[in-house]
Protein backbone atom coordinates (compact mmCIF):
# COMPACT_ATOMS: atom_id res chain seq x y z
CA UNK A 1 0.00 0.00 0.00
CA UNK A 2 1.40 3.56 -0.66
CA UNK A 3 2.43 5.36 1.85
CA UNK A 4 0.90 9.15 2.32
CA UNK A 5 -0.71 11.50 4.33
CA UNK A 6 -4.29 11.73 4.24
CA UNK A 7 -3.55 15.50 4.88
CA UNK A 8 -1.09 16.31 2.17
CA UNK A 9 -3.65 14.81 0.11
CA UNK A 10 -5.84 17.58 0.52
CA UNK A 11 -3.58 19.95 -0.73
CA UNK A 12 -5.11 21.16 -4.15
CA UNK A 13 -8.74 20.75 -5.36
CA UNK A 14 -10.03 21.56 -1.65
CA UNK A 15 -12.83 24.00 -1.05
CA UNK A 16 -12.23 26.73 1.81
CA UNK A 17 -15.83 28.48 2.69
CA UNK A 18 -16.39 31.73 4.36
CA UNK A 19 -19.90 32.67 5.26
CA UNK A 20 -20.89 36.18 7.29
CA UNK A 21 -21.41 35.52 10.50
CA UNK A 22 -25.08 36.59 10.37
CA UNK A 23 -27.96 36.85 7.92
CA UNK A 24 -28.87 39.73 5.59
CA UNK A 25 -31.89 41.68 7.41
CA UNK A 26 -33.91 40.98 4.32
CA UNK A 27 -33.90 36.64 4.17
CA UNK A 28 -36.83 35.74 6.50
CA UNK A 29 -35.84 34.56 9.73
CA UNK A 30 -33.22 35.31 12.12
CA UNK A 31 -31.04 33.43 14.08
CA UNK A 32 -31.04 33.55 17.71
CA UNK A 33 -29.08 32.09 20.23
CA UNK A 34 -30.23 28.60 21.22
CA UNK A 35 -32.82 28.36 18.65
CA UNK A 36 -34.25 29.25 15.03
CA UNK A 37 -37.54 31.52 14.48
CA UNK A 38 -38.73 31.09 11.30
CA UNK A 39 -40.66 33.72 9.83
CA UNK A 40 -42.62 31.55 7.42
CA UNK A 41 -43.30 27.68 7.40
CA UNK A 42 -40.23 25.52 5.80
CA UNK A 43 -40.95 22.66 3.63
CA UNK A 44 -39.86 19.14 4.63
CA UNK A 45 -36.09 18.88 4.73
CA UNK A 46 -34.54 16.81 1.92
CA UNK A 47 -31.21 16.23 3.51
CA UNK A 48 -29.70 14.90 6.57
CA UNK A 49 -26.76 15.86 8.71
CA UNK A 50 -24.05 12.85 9.99
CA UNK A 51 -22.25 14.48 12.97
CA UNK A 52 -18.97 12.98 14.23
CA UNK A 53 -18.03 13.91 17.88
CA UNK A 54 -14.89 13.73 18.95
CA UNK A 55 -13.06 16.81 17.37
CA UNK A 56 -16.04 18.06 15.73
CA UNK A 57 -18.72 18.52 18.48
CA UNK A 58 -16.40 17.91 21.92
CA UNK A 59 -12.11 18.03 22.58
CA UNK A 60 -12.31 15.14 25.75
CA UNK A 61 -15.37 16.24 28.05
CA UNK A 62 -15.22 19.55 26.86
CA UNK A 63 -17.81 20.79 24.43
CA UNK A 64 -16.88 23.23 21.40
CA UNK A 65 -18.18 26.60 21.56
CA UNK A 66 -19.07 26.49 17.48
CA UNK A 67 -21.11 23.08 18.59
CA UNK A 68 -23.52 24.95 20.32
CA UNK A 69 -24.15 27.81 17.97
CA UNK A 70 -24.32 25.24 15.65
CA UNK A 71 -27.27 23.87 17.12
CA UNK A 72 -29.15 26.92 18.52
CA UNK A 73 -29.23 27.06 14.39
CA UNK A 74 -30.31 23.36 13.70
CA UNK A 75 -33.18 23.44 16.48
CA UNK A 76 -36.49 25.57 16.42
CA UNK A 77 -38.24 27.72 18.81
CA UNK A 78 -39.82 24.11 20.57
CA UNK A 79 -36.29 22.61 20.52
CA UNK A 80 -37.06 20.00 18.12
CA UNK A 81 -33.95 19.53 15.25
CA UNK A 82 -34.74 21.08 12.33
CA UNK A 83 -33.28 18.57 9.73
CA UNK A 84 -32.60 14.53 10.37
CA UNK A 85 -29.75 14.68 13.02
CA UNK A 86 -27.09 11.20 13.52
CA UNK A 87 -24.20 11.21 15.70
CA UNK A 88 -21.53 8.34 13.82
CA UNK A 89 -18.97 8.17 16.09
CA UNK A 90 -16.27 5.58 15.76
CA UNK A 91 -16.41 5.55 20.21
CA UNK A 92 -17.46 2.22 20.83
CA UNK A 93 -16.57 1.88 25.07
CA UNK A 94 -19.46 3.23 26.19
CA UNK A 95 -23.57 2.60 25.85
CA UNK A 96 -25.80 4.49 23.48
CA UNK A 97 -28.57 5.94 25.76
CA UNK A 98 -25.17 7.25 28.31
CA UNK A 99 -23.38 8.57 25.35
CA UNK A 100 -27.07 10.39 24.19
CA UNK A 101 -27.42 11.50 27.39
CA UNK A 102 -23.91 12.47 27.95
CA UNK A 103 -24.49 14.55 24.06
CA UNK A 104 -27.89 16.19 25.68
CA UNK A 105 -25.57 17.43 28.63
CA UNK A 106 -23.27 19.22 26.24
CA UNK A 107 -25.00 20.68 23.90
CA UNK A 108 -28.20 21.43 25.50
CA UNK A 109 -30.68 19.83 22.86
CA UNK A 110 -32.35 16.48 23.87
CA UNK A 111 -30.13 13.56 21.70
CA UNK A 112 -32.29 10.06 21.41
CA UNK A 113 -30.44 7.00 21.64
CA UNK A 114 -31.34 6.24 18.45
CA UNK A 115 -30.08 9.21 16.62
CA UNK A 116 -26.26 7.56 18.55
CA UNK A 117 -24.00 5.24 16.08
CA UNK A 118 -21.46 4.21 18.21
CA UNK A 119 -18.48 2.04 16.29
CA UNK A 120 -20.21 -1.60 16.62
CA UNK A 121 -23.76 -0.65 15.87
CA UNK A 122 -23.73 -2.24 12.85
CA UNK A 123 -22.74 -5.31 14.58
CA UNK A 124 -26.53 -6.03 15.20
CA UNK A 125 -27.06 -6.65 11.56
CA UNK A 126 -24.51 -9.77 11.77
CA UNK A 127 -27.36 -12.06 12.90
CA UNK A 128 -25.22 -15.65 12.10
CA UNK A 129 -23.08 -15.11 14.88
CA UNK A 130 -25.64 -13.75 17.77
CA UNK A 131 -25.89 -17.17 19.01
CA UNK A 132 -22.13 -18.24 18.84
CA UNK A 133 -20.07 -18.02 21.81
CA UNK A 134 -17.85 -15.04 21.51
CA UNK A 135 -15.01 -13.47 22.77
CA UNK A 136 -15.41 -9.87 23.40
CA UNK A 137 -12.53 -7.19 24.07
CA UNK A 138 -12.75 -3.59 24.49
CA UNK A 139 -12.93 -1.72 27.86
CA UNK A 140 -16.63 -0.03 29.89
CA UNK A 141 -19.91 -2.10 29.73
CA UNK A 142 -18.72 -4.42 26.83
CA UNK A 143 -20.83 -6.83 28.12
CA UNK A 144 -24.04 -4.65 27.85
CA UNK A 145 -23.15 -3.70 24.59
CA UNK A 146 -22.60 -6.60 23.08
CA UNK A 147 -25.81 -7.91 24.33
CA UNK A 148 -27.07 -4.67 22.90
CA UNK A 149 -26.06 -5.31 19.54
CA UNK A 150 -27.58 -9.40 19.89
CA UNK A 151 -24.88 -11.62 21.46
CA UNK A 152 -26.74 -13.92 23.38
CA UNK A 153 -23.10 -15.82 25.25
CA UNK A 154 -20.32 -13.74 25.31
CA UNK A 155 -16.84 -14.16 27.35
CA UNK A 156 -14.87 -11.21 28.45
CA UNK A 157 -11.36 -11.36 28.36
CA UNK A 158 -10.74 -10.47 32.35
CA UNK A 159 -13.17 -13.86 32.40
CA UNK A 160 -10.98 -15.87 30.09
CA UNK A 161 -7.85 -14.76 31.91
CA UNK A 162 -9.19 -16.16 35.01
CA UNK A 163 -10.78 -19.22 33.86
CA UNK A 164 -6.84 -20.08 32.33
CA UNK A 165 -4.47 -17.65 34.39
CA UNK A 166 -1.38 -19.38 33.32
CA UNK A 167 -1.67 -17.14 30.29
CA UNK A 168 -1.19 -14.38 31.25
CA UNK A 169 2.22 -14.03 32.10
CA UNK A 170 3.58 -10.18 31.18
CA UNK A 171 3.00 -8.43 34.38
CA UNK A 172 5.18 -10.51 37.76
CA UNK A 173 1.97 -9.32 39.83
CA UNK A 174 -0.33 -11.25 38.44
CA UNK A 175 1.95 -14.41 37.65
CA UNK A 176 -0.53 -16.91 38.90
CA UNK A 177 1.46 -19.05 41.79
CA UNK A 178 0.11 -22.12 41.12
CA UNK A 179 -2.60 -23.59 37.97
CA UNK A 180 -4.79 -26.20 37.85
CA UNK A 181 -5.84 -27.48 34.44
CA UNK A 182 -9.39 -26.62 33.13
CA UNK A 183 -11.50 -28.93 31.18
CA UNK A 184 -14.65 -27.35 31.39
CA UNK A 185 -14.63 -24.42 29.95
CA UNK A 186 -16.61 -24.07 26.91
CA UNK A 187 -15.16 -23.47 23.17
CA UNK A 188 -14.86 -20.31 22.25
CA UNK A 189 -16.81 -19.39 18.50
CA UNK A 190 -15.53 -16.26 17.67
CA UNK A 191 -14.29 -13.16 18.33
CA UNK A 192 -15.48 -9.30 18.57
CA UNK A 193 -13.45 -6.41 19.57
CA UNK A 194 -15.53 -3.39 19.96
CA UNK A 195 -12.47 -1.05 21.04
CA UNK A 196 -9.51 -0.38 22.33
CA UNK A 197 -8.83 -2.64 25.98
CA UNK A 198 -7.30 -1.12 28.97
CA UNK A 199 -4.17 -3.97 29.06
CA UNK A 200 -3.48 -4.46 25.76
CA UNK A 201 -0.48 -7.13 26.38
CA UNK A 202 -3.08 -9.71 28.30
CA UNK A 203 -5.77 -8.76 25.33
CA UNK A 204 -3.55 -9.71 22.57
CA UNK A 205 -2.09 -12.62 24.46
CA UNK A 206 -5.72 -14.29 24.78
CA UNK A 207 -6.72 -12.95 21.37
CA UNK A 208 -4.33 -14.32 20.13
CA UNK A 209 -4.58 -17.33 22.18
CA UNK A 210 -7.91 -18.16 21.02
CA UNK A 211 -7.22 -18.28 17.68
CA UNK A 212 -4.08 -20.71 17.17
CA UNK A 213 -6.37 -22.71 19.63
CA UNK A 214 -9.41 -22.84 17.47
CA UNK A 215 -10.86 -21.51 20.08
CA UNK A 216 -10.30 -23.69 23.68
CA UNK A 217 -7.12 -21.97 24.71
CA UNK A 218 -6.18 -24.46 27.37
CA UNK A 219 -4.96 -26.77 25.06
CA UNK A 220 -2.31 -26.78 22.51
CA UNK A 221 -2.58 -27.15 18.75
CA UNK A 222 0.04 -28.75 16.50
CA UNK A 223 -0.76 -26.31 13.49
CA UNK A 224 -2.78 -23.32 13.95
CA UNK A 225 -6.06 -23.24 12.09
CA UNK A 226 -7.22 -21.29 9.18
CA UNK A 227 -8.98 -19.75 8.32
CA UNK A 228 -9.33 -19.11 11.45
CA UNK A 229 -12.40 -18.26 14.33
CA UNK A 230 -14.70 -15.60 12.94
CA UNK A 231 -13.26 -12.08 13.98
CA UNK A 232 -15.95 -8.77 13.97
CA UNK A 233 -14.02 -5.57 15.24
CA UNK A 234 -15.57 -1.94 14.73
CA UNK A 235 -13.26 1.54 14.92
CA UNK A 236 -10.40 1.24 13.11
CA UNK A 237 -8.78 5.15 14.01
CA UNK A 238 -5.35 5.14 14.42
CA UNK A 239 -5.56 7.99 16.18
CA UNK A 240 -8.19 10.03 17.77
CA UNK A 241 -8.04 13.89 19.48
CA UNK A 242 -8.59 14.39 23.30
CA UNK A 243 -7.52 17.28 25.54
CA UNK A 244 -4.02 16.48 24.81
CA UNK A 245 -2.07 18.38 21.90
CA UNK A 246 -1.36 15.28 20.31
CA UNK A 247 -3.39 12.96 18.74
CA UNK A 248 -4.13 9.78 20.94
CA UNK A 249 -3.74 5.63 19.92
CA UNK A 250 -7.26 4.01 18.83
CA UNK A 251 -8.31 1.14 18.47
CA UNK A 252 -6.65 0.99 15.03
CA UNK A 253 -3.57 1.06 16.80
CA UNK A 254 -4.80 -1.96 18.60
CA UNK A 255 -5.69 -3.84 15.43
CA UNK A 256 -2.63 -2.51 14.19
CA UNK A 257 -0.54 -4.97 16.81
CA UNK A 258 -2.78 -7.73 16.36
CA UNK A 259 -2.82 -8.31 12.93
CA UNK A 260 0.97 -7.71 13.02
CA UNK A 261 1.44 -10.18 15.51
CA UNK A 262 -0.90 -13.18 13.93
CA UNK A 263 1.21 -12.75 10.50
CA UNK A 264 4.68 -12.70 12.20
CA UNK A 265 3.17 -15.79 14.28
CA UNK A 266 1.57 -17.92 11.60
CA UNK A 267 2.76 -16.28 8.21
CA UNK A 268 -0.94 -15.60 7.32
CA UNK A 269 -3.19 -12.58 7.46
CA UNK A 270 -5.51 -12.02 10.29
CA UNK A 271 -9.06 -11.81 8.57
CA UNK A 272 -12.23 -10.22 9.24
CA UNK A 273 -15.62 -10.97 8.64
CA UNK A 274 -17.07 -7.71 9.39
CA UNK A 275 -14.83 -4.47 9.75
CA UNK A 276 -16.95 -1.21 10.79
CA UNK A 277 -16.97 2.12 11.99
CA UNK A 278 -15.68 4.58 9.59
CA UNK A 279 -15.05 4.65 6.83
CA UNK A 280 -16.26 1.28 5.90
CA UNK A 281 -19.77 1.33 3.79
CA UNK A 282 -21.53 -0.41 6.40
CA UNK A 283 -21.77 2.09 8.55
CA UNK A 284 -22.61 4.82 6.02
CA UNK A 285 -25.34 2.45 5.23
CA UNK A 286 -26.74 2.15 8.65
CA UNK A 287 -26.60 5.94 8.96
CA UNK A 288 -28.80 6.64 6.35
CA UNK A 289 -31.25 4.23 7.46
CA UNK A 290 -31.07 5.84 10.69
CA UNK A 291 -31.76 9.04 9.37
CA UNK A 292 -34.57 8.00 6.94
CA UNK A 293 -36.39 6.29 10.23
CA UNK A 294 -36.03 9.79 11.68
CA UNK A 295 -37.66 11.55 9.02
CA UNK A 296 -40.53 9.07 8.66
CA UNK A 297 -40.78 9.07 12.51
CA UNK A 298 -41.37 13.05 12.72
CA UNK A 299 -43.54 13.25 9.47
CA UNK A 300 -41.36 14.64 6.66
CA UNK A 301 -42.51 13.25 3.29
CA UNK A 302 -39.94 14.52 1.04
CA UNK A 303 -37.10 11.82 0.41
CA UNK A 304 -33.67 12.70 2.33
CA UNK A 305 -32.08 12.61 -1.13
CA UNK A 306 -28.46 14.75 -0.11
CA UNK A 307 -26.08 13.74 3.43
CA UNK A 308 -23.93 16.01 4.37
CA UNK A 309 -20.97 14.12 6.83
CA UNK A 310 -18.97 16.54 9.00
CA UNK A 311 -16.15 15.47 10.67
CA UNK A 312 -12.11 16.33 11.69
CA UNK A 313 -10.52 13.02 10.58
CA UNK A 314 -9.18 12.66 6.72
CA UNK A 315 -8.76 8.99 7.19
CA UNK A 316 -12.25 8.31 8.71
CA UNK A 317 -14.67 11.21 8.08
CA UNK A 318 -13.98 12.19 4.72
CA UNK A 319 -12.46 9.26 3.35
CA UNK A 320 -15.67 6.98 4.35
CA UNK A 321 -17.74 9.79 3.40
CA UNK A 322 -16.70 10.23 -0.51
CA UNK A 323 -16.27 6.45 0.23
CA UNK A 324 -20.35 6.54 0.70
CA UNK A 325 -20.73 8.73 -2.28
CA UNK A 326 -18.91 6.21 -5.08
CA UNK A 327 -21.37 3.81 -3.47
CA UNK A 328 -24.30 5.56 -3.57
CA UNK A 329 -23.68 6.98 -7.16
CA UNK A 330 -22.79 3.00 -7.92
CA UNK A 331 -26.26 2.29 -6.82
CA UNK A 332 -27.98 4.80 -8.87
CA UNK A 333 -26.89 3.35 -11.95
CA UNK A 334 -27.77 -0.13 -10.12
CA UNK A 335 -24.13 -1.58 -9.98
CA UNK A 336 -23.50 -3.77 -6.90
CA UNK A 337 -21.01 -3.35 -4.52
CA UNK A 338 -18.82 -5.41 -2.55
CA UNK A 339 -20.75 -7.44 0.29
CA UNK A 340 -20.46 -6.49 4.09
CA UNK A 341 -20.46 -9.91 5.91
CA UNK A 342 -24.16 -9.10 7.51
CA UNK A 343 -26.76 -11.64 7.17
CA UNK A 344 -29.33 -8.80 7.18
CA UNK A 345 -29.67 -6.34 4.52
CA UNK A 346 -30.06 -3.02 4.18
CA UNK A 347 -32.82 -1.26 2.76
CA UNK A 348 -31.67 0.10 -0.49
CA UNK A 349 -30.41 3.71 0.13
CA UNK A 350 -32.72 7.01 -1.05
CA UNK A 351 -29.84 9.11 -1.05
CA UNK A 352 -28.00 10.04 -3.91
CA UNK A 353 -24.91 12.25 -3.20
CA UNK A 354 -23.00 12.31 0.30
CA UNK A 355 -20.93 15.30 0.68
CA UNK A 356 -17.80 15.28 3.27
CA UNK A 357 -17.28 18.12 5.04
CA UNK A 358 -13.53 18.31 7.17
CA UNK A 359 -13.64 21.10 10.08
CA UNK A 360 -10.28 22.21 11.82
CA UNK A 361 -10.54 21.52 15.19
CA UNK A 362 -9.70 18.20 15.42
CA UNK A 363 -7.14 15.54 13.82
CA UNK A 364 -7.24 18.25 10.94
CA UNK A 365 -5.56 21.68 11.34
CA UNK A 366 -5.98 24.11 9.04
CA UNK A 367 -2.76 25.05 8.98
CA UNK A 368 -1.63 20.85 8.02
CA UNK A 369 -2.63 21.70 4.21
CA UNK A 370 0.50 23.49 3.73
CA UNK A 371 2.81 22.83 6.59
CA UNK A 372 3.50 18.73 6.12
CA UNK A 373 7.04 17.95 6.73
CA UNK A 374 8.15 15.42 4.56
CA UNK A 375 9.41 12.19 5.81
CA UNK A 376 12.42 10.82 4.70
CA UNK A 377 11.58 9.33 1.42
CA UNK A 378 9.64 12.53 0.39
CA UNK A 379 6.32 10.88 1.75
CA UNK A 380 3.48 10.91 4.17
CA UNK A 381 2.00 7.78 5.94
CA UNK A 382 -1.62 6.73 5.52
CA UNK A 383 -2.82 6.32 8.62
CA UNK A 384 -5.80 4.37 7.18
CA UNK A 385 -6.53 0.32 7.69
CA UNK A 386 -5.08 -2.19 5.99
CA UNK A 387 -8.32 -3.20 3.93
CA UNK A 388 -8.97 0.24 2.77
CA UNK A 389 -6.10 1.06 0.07
CA UNK A 390 -4.40 4.16 -0.35
CA UNK A 391 -6.63 6.40 -3.13
CA UNK A 392 -5.76 9.96 -2.31
CA UNK A 393 -8.93 11.35 -4.31
CA UNK A 394 -11.09 10.12 -1.39
CA UNK A 395 -9.15 12.08 1.28
CA UNK A 396 -10.30 15.41 -0.14
CA UNK A 397 -12.87 17.11 1.14
CA UNK A 398 -16.18 18.68 -0.67
CA UNK A 399 -15.45 21.75 1.62
CA UNK A 400 -13.35 22.60 4.06
CA UNK A 401 -14.50 25.11 7.39
CA UNK A 402 -12.92 26.27 10.55
CA UNK A 403 -15.65 24.95 12.77
CA UNK A 404 -18.77 23.08 12.89
CA UNK A 405 -20.93 26.25 13.05
CA UNK A 406 -19.59 27.09 9.70
CA UNK A 407 -20.28 23.76 8.44
CA UNK A 408 -23.49 24.60 9.11
CA UNK A 409 -23.85 27.79 7.57
CA UNK A 410 -22.65 26.13 4.62
CA UNK A 411 -25.05 23.30 4.25
CA UNK A 412 -27.93 25.76 4.59
CA UNK A 413 -26.55 28.02 2.23
CA UNK A 414 -26.18 24.67 -0.31
CA UNK A 415 -29.74 23.97 0.54
CA UNK A 416 -31.38 27.43 0.40
CA UNK A 417 -32.05 27.19 3.57
CA UNK A 418 -29.73 30.49 4.71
Amino acid sequence: MAARSGLAALGAGRRAWNLPARLSAGLPGCWLRRGYVVGRAESPPTFGLLFDIDGVLVRGHRVIPAALEAFGKLTNSQGEMRVPVVFVTNAGNILQHSKAQELSDLLGYKVDPDQVILSHSPMKLFLQYHNKRMLVSGQGPVVENARSLGFQDVVTVDTLRRAFPELDMVDLERRPKSTAPRNDFATIEGVLLLGEPVRWETSLQLIMDVLLSNGNPGTGLVTAPYPHLPVLASNMDLLWMAEAKMPRFGHGTFLLCLETIYRKVTGKELKYEGLMGKPSVLTYQYAEDMIRQQAERRGWSAPIRKLYAIGDNPVSDVYGANLFHQYLQMAKRGEEGHGTGAQQKQRPPAAQSCASILVSTGIYSSQDAGSQVPTSGGAEPFHGHRDFSFRPELLKASHVVRDVNEAVQLVFHQEGWA
